[in-house]
């Protein structure tokens, strides 16, 4: 375990002393069903993209011990589409496979250099990655999931809007500080950089890059938490983008970080990781 993963696991814990500053709206009545518990496996920088892809990605694949076939999770990390590692997400990973998650947490192209869809792309290629080789994972293909946190959750959510003839959609998502909505984004810098260009000067590419302009009732079910004191990405990017998918008539739960701001929503997240993992047990189990 890195030590950053060891100071999230410290903090993410420590956040249950605020379980009673946070919000659940949309939580089933039923009980989800036993958590699993169990060791895990894990093989580093596993390659999933073919010859000739513009980059060689690579992942960490977390395996639960025991026969199998398990429900699976792809793990996506943040960074504003610019930077990150999966080291950031170790703790989720590792909190995922002890509860019985196949986990593969995957790294995909950052702007500037490379633009929207690239990053989509990349967690596509993962995702479909994780389907072909099931069997070799011990992993129920059609019980995959995503899970993300900041520019990881609007590449999670994506994935659970927007599809191609003859593509799937994960079983569930999980989105943490999700900028659901780039049209909220007039300037600053990293919007325009995943984008390559201006609000004012492509609006409609914005709204092609935004999970929330794509919602239908086809969507996967969603999770989704969120600070609600985030000053980076503001917290109505999560009730609005709930609110259009109950709209819509797909299932979906919000969780709100009481006083908690982008990083310390990410940081301190056991409510939110139990309750997320919970809705996982229901949608994938």
């Amino acid at each position: 375990m890195s030590t950053f993963s060891r100071l999230h696991s410290l903090l993410s814990g420590l956040g249950f002393l605020l379980v009673g500053c946070s919000s659940h709206v949309g939580k089933p009545d039923a009980p989800a069903p036993t958590p699993v518990s169990t060791q895990y496996d894990l093989t580093r920088d596993v390659a999933f993209s073919p010859e000739g892809w513009p980059q060689r990605l690579l992942a960490d694949v977390y395996i639960p011990r025991g026969d199998g076939p398990w429900p699976g999770v792809l793990l996506i990390y943040g960074g504003g589409w610019e930077g990150g590692d999966r080291e950031q997400v170790e703790s989720i990973a590792e909190r995922l496979a002890r509860r019985g998650f196949v986990v593969f947490s995957a790294s995909y192209r950052f702007a500037p250099q490379y633009r929207y869809p690239a990053q989509f792309e990349d967690v596509r290629l993962a995702y479909d990655w994780m389907r072909t080789h099931a069997d070799e994972y011990r992993l129920k293909a059609d019980r995959i999931g995503t899970w993300g946190y900041s520019a990881g959750a609007h590449l999670a959510a994506l994935l659970g809007t927007v599809t191609a003839d003859g593509q799937s959609r994960p079983a569930a998502v999980v989105a943490g500080g999700i900028p659901s909505d780039l049209t909220k984004f007039p300037g600053g810098k990293l919007v325009p950089q995943l984008l390559g260009t201006s609000l004012q000067e492509n609006p409609e590419l914005f709204r092609r890059a935004s999970p929330f302009h794509h919602v239908s009732p086809d969507d996967s079910p969603h999770f989704i938490y969120h600070g609600g004191s985030d000053l980076l990405v503001s917290v109505d990017h999560a009730e609005d983008y709930h609110a259009a998918l109950v709209t819509a008539g797909v299932r979906s739960e919000l969780f709100i970080l009481r006083g908690r701001g982008h990083i310390t929503a990410f940081l301190t997240d056991g409510p939110a990781f139990e309750a997320g993992a919970a809705f996982l047990d229901r949608e994938l189990r």
